[in-house]
C-alpha cells in the first residue's frame, strides 16, 4: 500500500486498521506451509506430517491373550465376570468345551510359535502370548484351579467358568488394520505418535520442516543486555532476547540479527543479512510507527508489499505485516514489524507470528486456541480499542459449591497493570482475555472468552484435588 503523493515519509497514518481476526486472515492467506524433508521416526517429534502414514501390515499380527475391560466393552455381560484381575497369565481354550478338569497340554508365551490345541485339552498362555491354533478363548489364572500333576507327570487345572468365543483374544488388525491411515498428513507428531510410527514401522516419515525466524532490534536508545552502565535515555534490549526465545520455544530455528541503528541503511543491511541468511520469516522490533526515524514500513515498500501497517487492537497497534519477495531464491520473506514496547512485540508474536509459523510447519489449524474463562477482577475497558488483557487461568470451585465436590471452572486472575512497557504483566500469563472494546469496568465474575497462550502446563495447581470422589 504506497502512501498518497507528498506524504511524510513513513505513511503509518494512511493504512487501513484491521482487526486483529481480519489480521491473522490475511497472514495466512500469504503464509504457505514450508517443503518436505524425511526424518528418522525418533527425530520428528514435534514437527507435523507432510504425507499420511499406512500401516503395512495387521497389528497384531497374530491372536494374542489379552486382558480386555469387558465392563466397558459389553462384550459380555457383567454378571459373567468373576474376577477384576488384569494382565495376569491364563489358559488358552476351545469355548465349546465349557467347564471341567482338563490336561495342560504346552505352554504358549510371546516370542514363541505355539503348537496347535487340541479339543478337551488346554494349553497355558502368558499375556501377549500368541494364541494356539484350534483355542478361541482365554480364561485367566483368577478363573481356574490347578490341579497338579497326575502320575505320568501331565499337569491338570479345572476350569471354573464358561466364556465365548473370542474371549480375552486380542484379533489380529483389531488394533490396526493392514493398509489403514493411521496418521494423516497435518498430523502433529509427540511421543504417542512416535509410538505409532514404530510399531507400524514407519522409521524414516515426511515431514514439513521447521521455520527459520530472524529477529532484529531497531534503535539508538536500545542497548545489549550486558552494557555495564545505561546512560540517560538508554534501555536494555529485552524484546530480542524475549523472541529468539518465544520462537525458539515453537520449535523454529532461529538466527539473532543483533541492533540495527536508526538509519535506513543499517535496517536495509539487516535485512539483506535475514535473506542471505535463508530466514522464512523476519522479526523486526520497534521503528513502526510514526516519527521521523521509523524506518521499517518505508523499506518495506520499497523492498515488497506491505499487507498491513495498524492492527485496532491493544496493546500492539503498529503492527506491520510484509512480504519481500526473494526471486533469486524462488521465495518470499515474510516481514513482521512488532512495536518497541516489550508487551507489545510478545503480545503480537503470540497474536500475529504464532499462527504464521504453525502453517509453516504444516499445522491445519494453526490459530491460537479459544478457551472461555471467569475473570477474578474487575477489568477497564478501553472505549477505542479491543484489549488482549494478560491473564493467569487456573482452575477454581465456583461460589458456593459444596466443600468436596467434583466440579470447578477455569478463572482467570489480571496480571495487574496493562501499560505495554510493563513486561511483568506477562509473567506466567497463560492466556490473553479478550476483552471488548467499550467504555467501562467489565465486573468480576464475567465469563469471556481467552486465547491460550502455549499450553496450559504451567496452570496453578487445581484447587480440586484430582481424587476427589464424586458424592453418592
Amino acid at each position: 500500500m504506497a502512501a498518497p503523493s507528498g506524504a511524510p515519509a513513513t505513511p503509518s497514518a494512511f493504512y487501513k486498521m484491521l482487526s486483529v481476526p481480519d489480521a491473522v486472515e490475511l497472514i495466512l492467506a500469504e503464509t504457505e506451509p514450508l517443503p518436505a524433508v524425511a526424518l528418522p521416526f525418533q527425530a520428528a517429534a514435534r514437527h507435523t506430517l507432510a504425507a499420511d502414514v499406512r500401516a503395512a501390515e495387521p497389528v497384531p499380527g497374530f491372536r494374542a491373550s489379552i486382558k480386555v475391560d469387558w465392563l466397558c466393552d459389553k462384550a459380555i455381560p457383567p454378571a459373567a465376570i468373576p474376577g477384576s484381575a488384569s494382565g495376569q497369565d491364563g489358559y488358552a481354550v476351545l469355548s465349546s468345551d465349557g467347564p471341567g478338569e482338563y490336561d495342560v497340554a504346552f505352554e504358549a508365551f510371546a516370542g514363541v510359535a505355539p503348537q496347535t490345541l487340541q479339543p478337551s485339552t488346554v494349553a497355558y498362555i502368558g499375556t501377549g502370548g500368541p494364541l494356539p491354533e484350534g483355542a478361541d478363548a482365554v480364561v485367566q489364572i483368577e478363573d481356574t484351579e490347578f490341579l497338579g500333576a497326575g502320575p505320568d507327570g501331565t499337569k491338570r487345572v479345572r476350569i471354573k467358568i464358561s466364556v465365548a468365543p473370542g474371549y480375552d483374544v486380542r484379533q489380529v488388525g483389531s488394533d490396526m488394520a493392514a493398509g489403514e491411515v493411521v496418521l494423516r498428513a497435518g498430523h502433529h507428531i509427540d511421543a504417542a505418535e512416535v509410538g505409532i510410527l514404530a510399531t507400524v514401522g514407519a522409521t524414516t516419515v515426511q515431514v514439513h520442516r521447521k521455520p527459520h525466524v530472524a529477529v532484529l532490534s531497531t534503535g539508538d536508545e536500545v542497548c545489549e543486555p550486558d552494557a555495564p552502565t545505561l546512560q540517560l535515555g538508554q534501555i536494555r534490549d529485552a524484546n530480542r532476547a524475549m523472541l529468539l526465545a518465544a520462537a525458539a520455544g515453537t520449535g523454529a530455528k532461529v538466527t539473532d540479527l543483533g541492533i540495527a541503528r536508526d538509519t535506513a541503511a543499517n535496517v536495509e543491511a539487516a535485512l539483506d543479512r535475514a535473506i542471505a541468511e535463508g530466514a522464512d520469516v523476519l522479526l523486526t522490533t520497534g521503528g513502526v510507527s510514526m516519527g521521523d526515524k521509523d524506518f521499517i514500513k518505508p523499506l518495506l515498500e520499497r523492498r515488497g508489499t506491505v499487507f498491513f501497517g495498524k492492527v485496532k487492537m491493544k496493546p500492539g497497534k503498529p503492527l506491520t505485516f510484509a512480504k519481500v519477495p526473494v526471486p533469486e531464491q524462488n521465495r518470499s520473506l515474510l516481514v513482521f514489524g512488532l512495536p518497541g514496547n516489550p508487551v507489545s512485540s510478545l503480545v503480537t508474536f503470540h497474536l500475529a507470528v504464532v499462527p504464521c509459523l504453525r502453517k509453516m510447519e504444516g499445522w491445519q489449524e494453526p490459530r491460537l486456541r479459544r478457551i472461555h474463562v471467569r475473570t477474578a477482577n474487575d477489568i477497564k475497558m478501553d472505549p477505542e480499542r479491543p484489549e488482549y488483557h494478560r491473564a493467569i487461568a487456573h482452575w477454581a470451585r465456583p461460589v458456593g459449591a459444596p466443600e468436596g465436590a467434583v466440579c470447578g471452572e477455569l478463572v482467570a486472575a489480571s496480571t495487574g497493570g496493562q501499560i505495554s512497557s510493563r513486561l511483568l504483566s506477562l509473567r506466567s500469563a497463560n492466556v490473553l482475555l479478550e476483552i471488548p472494546q467499550a467504555a467501562g469496568v467489565l465486573p468480576a465474575n464475567t465469563v469471556v472468552s481467552a486465547l491460550v497462550l502455549g499450553d496450559l502446563g504451567a496452570m496453578p495447581v487445581p484447587e480440586v484435588p484430582a481424587h476427589t470422589q464424586l458424592p453418592a
